[in-house]
Order: C-alpha cells, then structure tokens, then sequence
C-alpha cells in the first residue's frame, strides 16, 4: 500500500505545519484559550483563506475537492500543536453530517458558507443518560402543523457555545432507544427556547449544556430522511473518529519530540538523563507505539469512505483501540520521564497528555472498542 502524499498534498502539510508554528506557539495558545470564544476568531478566518475549512468538500457542493486524506493532514498538524478551533464540530463531524443527509441544494447552501468561515456549527447530540449509545436519543420532536417543536436537552456538546447553527438529534416516534423513529434537524443556535451554557473542558477546549423549550423547527430544517437519520450519524461519527486517530498522532508525535528533546538537556549525577539505557529504552518502547498507532491512522483514513457500513466500523473500532493504547502509553511515559514540570500547567506536555486522554474516551474508549469488536467478528473475516 502507497502511503506517499501527492504534491498538493504535501503543500497542504508544510502550509498547515508552517502557519501552526508562526502562530501557534504555546504561549499564543493560552491566549486563544483566554478568549470569549476559547479559541482565536483570526486564525479561523486565515484558515478559511488558506482553503482548509472546505477542503474535505466536493466541488460541486463548494468545497475544495479533498476528503479523508486532506482531513486526516490538517487534524495532525493541529494535535502537534493542540489546536483550540472548532475544526472537528463543524468541518468533520457537522460537515460529514452535511455531506451524507442533506439535499445537494442544501450542501450547496450550507457548504459554501462553512468554506467561506461564515458558519460554524455544533452537532446537539449527547444526552446524559445516553453514554456512547448513539440511538439513544430523548430529545422529542413533536408535529405542530407544518412544523416541529423541538424539547429536551443534550450535553457535553464541543464548542457549542460558539457555534451559529446547532444541527440537533430528535425522537420523532418508537422508544427512546430504537434505531428508527431519529431526525435532524437544523436550529439557529440563538432562536427562541435555545438555552446554552457553556463551560471550559479539562484538555483546554469548551463543551455546552443546551436545553430547547419548544424551539419550532421548518419543514426546511429537516437534514435527510426525517426518521432515519441514525445511519447517517453512525457514518459522521465513524469519519470524525478517523480524524481524531488523527490528532491523537500528531499530539503523541509532540509529546515524544519534547520528551527526547528533554533528554538530552536535562542533567542528572553531572550527565543528560538520555544517557541512561533505561530511559532509552522508554523512548524506544513510546516511538513503537507511534508508529503502531500512525499505522491505525491510515487504516481509519482508508476506511472512513467505506459504503459497508460493518467494515467501516470494525476497522474504525480497530483504529480506536490502537490509538487509545497508544496515547495512554507515550503520554504517561512523556510525564514520567520529564517529572514534575510534566504536571505544570505552564507546560505543554501534560495538556498533551490530557487532550489524548479526552480522546481516546471520545465515543467511546479502548475498552469499549474491544468489546464492540469482539461482537461484531474479526476485522478480518
């Protein structure tokens, strides 16, 4: 298998890698966290100009032509350099949600502008009882005339206090938990009945609680089949994890840079700390399981296109696995080497360690992955 990025795509690593290290230097990054927004409203705009927020998009729906590939380029650059933007809310995961439900005048309509940095978006999902279950779905969305009245409330939603447009998971029929009977819808985040409270999270990003009280939604509104979106949000979900895969190497990538580079400065008994075999041997055993985890990076990548929705999502729950390992094990070894400046708050390896925590429990952790792989057969068979 050719694993070689073609020449544009290499063009698209050196401008994200270049534009990252002039303007997203760790001290830069406090200050983007410190912000309203928690992230930096300028460099979202610069990455509209570069073409990054339509380069997963189809041309005809206003994109740039790219796909899992482009995604998959941009979100590492990003982990390198932990990254506070709502790329992943609206650009993989609201954008995979846009690409696989919607109408192509919608697309057309709704891609155009997340291109341009005109629209971010949130997808108003998660609920408290619902744990990682995607079909557990509370929120009702009931018949008034023509229109919907939406009410419930969904939480832990990123960066949705920032967001303009909530694209939000209903119950239109059946139990709470049934496959079918699930709906999305399109709502303006600041409409009438919308409550929003957001909050920081423990790796430095923002999440929100948002409660709807009866907020009407159009016949417009309606994103795909309007009781069958669940297969459309289990592909979303599956493409946005492959682009997670993705960051979680480009943040261990990071870690182990800064924990070699330690090594060979920090001084122990009159010589670097490198010079001991034991913690050569660490560094080795972290480079080991980057190099496994990039290896499950590809497979997700090749994966997250696939039209079988059971070989998508074992492969993708392989990929799952591989990383959460991964990421557990160089960025506890990353602090353990560098002692107690690794805890500091002033330091960057320890956020490391705490965004690969948050992702490997996103939707859902090794653990749970193992299981669901052992349910659903080999990834082989």
């Amino acid at each position: 298998m050719d694993f070689e990025l073609s020449g544009e795509q290499q063009m698209l690593r050196d401008n994200v890698a270049r534009l990252m290290k002039d303007r997203y230097g760790f001290e830069a990054r406090k200050g983007y966290q410190a912000s309203p927004h928690g992230w930096s409203d300028a460099l979202w705009r610069e990455y509209a100009d570069m073409g990054l927020l339509g380069a997963p998009f189809a041309e005809d729906d206003g994109g740039f032509g790219g796909g899992a590939v482009e995604t998959m380029i941009v979100m590492e650059e990003f982990g390198k350099a932990l990254a506070l933007e709502p790329y992943l809310q609206t650009i993989v995961l609201c954008g995979a949600l846009i690409k696989h439900g919607a109408s192509s005048e919608k697309r057309a309509e709704l891609i155009g502008k997340i291109a341009a940095g005109e629209l971010r978006l949130s997808f108003a999902h998660t609920e408290r009882q619902s744990g990682y279950d995607l079909n557990d779905v509370g929120l009702t969305a009931r018949n008034d005339g023509a229109s919907f009245l939406l009410s419930g409330e969904k939480g832990l939603i990123g960066q949705g206090d920032s967001a303009d447009t909530l694209i939000v998971s209903a119950r239109l029929s059946g139990d709470r938990r049934d496959r079918r009977g699930i709906g999305l819808f399109l709502v303006d985040a600041n409409a009438q009945g919308v409550t929003r409270r957001g909050y920081p999270t423990q790796d430095g990003q923002r999440a929100a609680e948002i409660a709807f009280a009866n907020v009407r939604a159009e016949p417009q509104d309606v994103l795909g089949e309007l009781e069958g979106a669940l297969p459309v949000i289990e592909r979303a979900v599956d493409e946005t994890i492959a682009a997670l895969s993705a960051e979680a190497v480009g943040a261990m990538s990071e870690a182990l840079s800064m924990t070699v580079e330690y090594m060979k400065t920090r001084k122990q008994f009159g010589v670097t700390i490198g010079s001991f075999q034991a913690l050569q041997h660490r560094a080795a055993d972290m480079t080991v399981a980057l190099e496994q985890a990039r290896s499950m990076m590809y497979l997700a990548t090749m994966m997250a296109g696939e039209e079988d929705a059971n070989e998508r999502a074992k492969s993708i729950s392989a990929a799952k696995v591989q990383i959460g390992r991964s990421a557990r094990f160089v960025g506890q070894q990353a602090v353990q080497i560098h002692g107690g400046i690794g805890m500091t708050y002033e330091y960057k390896v320890g956020h490391l360690f705490k965004r690969l925590t948050m992702i490997d429990a996103a939707y859902g952790d090794a653990d749970l992955h193992v299981r669901r792989l052992a349910d659903q057969g080999s990834l082989f068979a």
